[in-house]
């Protein structure tokens, strides 16, 4: 079964703003992060955007591309608008990957979209990676997830779960601890569902969208990473770190 991969770009990001736009190794931000859709295998890869310069330079660099609303409040909303334009069926497997991702391994993109095609029980699919350190682990940046025997998300946190009643705040607990890693594939119909949702009173909490989805009762399954993105890019030292890491290559 084949699936698709949407990239949501807005150009008025908080941080750095009119980042996908950004100069990076010779051509846009956004351009790399569609190479790597690319390189997962996917059968179609689409940018979702709300800016018509965004629209400009996609279609200059030979992507598919569409203009969304500029209300949305998450890149998975995005990907609703997206879906409906393009009338795809209800059981099409659509991945969100972030615009700000150039570094992302093509390898992950096709992991979790065939987690999905292979969990028909699942509604939506995302990945973790072990966390390292108590640093790490205490981070409210990194957002941490539970999982069931299955592997099914039980809840994802900035705070530092599972919380280790008895042992030291810089410490690891013994079982261990996983980060969440933001990329999400969907079933049409379950992002129909998440999108037609108001935001839950635990997503606005936490401000993590995922917990929208919990919180109607859908199924995610959490993947353990086989391949580890690259950094993102938040910030201008973020962006400069991406842009070392490219030249060096």
């Amino acid at each position: 079964m084949s699936f698709k991969v949407v990239i949501p770009a807005r150009l008025a990001s908080t941080r750095l703003p009119g980042k996908v736009l950004l100069p990076l190794a010779g051509k846009p931000l956004i351009a790399h992060v569609y190479d790597r859709a690319v390189e997962s295998g996917a059968q179609d890869v689409w940018i979702a955007t709300d800016s018509p310069e965004v629209l400009e330079a996609a279609v200059g660099f030979g992507a598919q591309a569409a203009m969304t609303a500029a209300e949305h409040c998450s890149g998975s909303d995005r990907l609703a608008e997206l879906a409906a334009q393009q009338a795809w069926a209800d059981d099409v497997i659509v991945v969100n990957l972030q615009g700000d991702e150039p570094l992302m391994s093509g390898a992950l993109i096709a992991q979790v979209a065939h987690a999905l095609i292979d969990r028909p029980e699942a509604d939506i699919a995302t990945a973790c990676t072990a966390i390292e350190s108590a640093e790490e682990y205490q981070n409210p940046n990194a957002v941490k997830v539970v999982r069931d025997a299955q592997g099914f998300g039980l809840y994802f946190s900035r705070a530092a779960i599972p919380y280790w009643r008895d042992g030291e705040r810089t410490a690891l607990p013994p079982t261990g601890a996983w980060r969440h890693l933001g990329i999400y594939a969907y079933r049409v119909a379950a992002l129909k569902r998440f999108s037609a949702a108001p935001p839950a009173p635990l997503e606005l909490t936490e401000s993590l969208e995922q917990l929208r989805a919990l919180s109607l009762g859908m199924r995610v399954f959490v993947a353990e990473a086989s391949a580890l993105p690259g950094p993102g890019v938040d910030t201008e030292a973020d962006f400069a770190r991406v842009a070392r890491i490219l030249d060096s290559q």
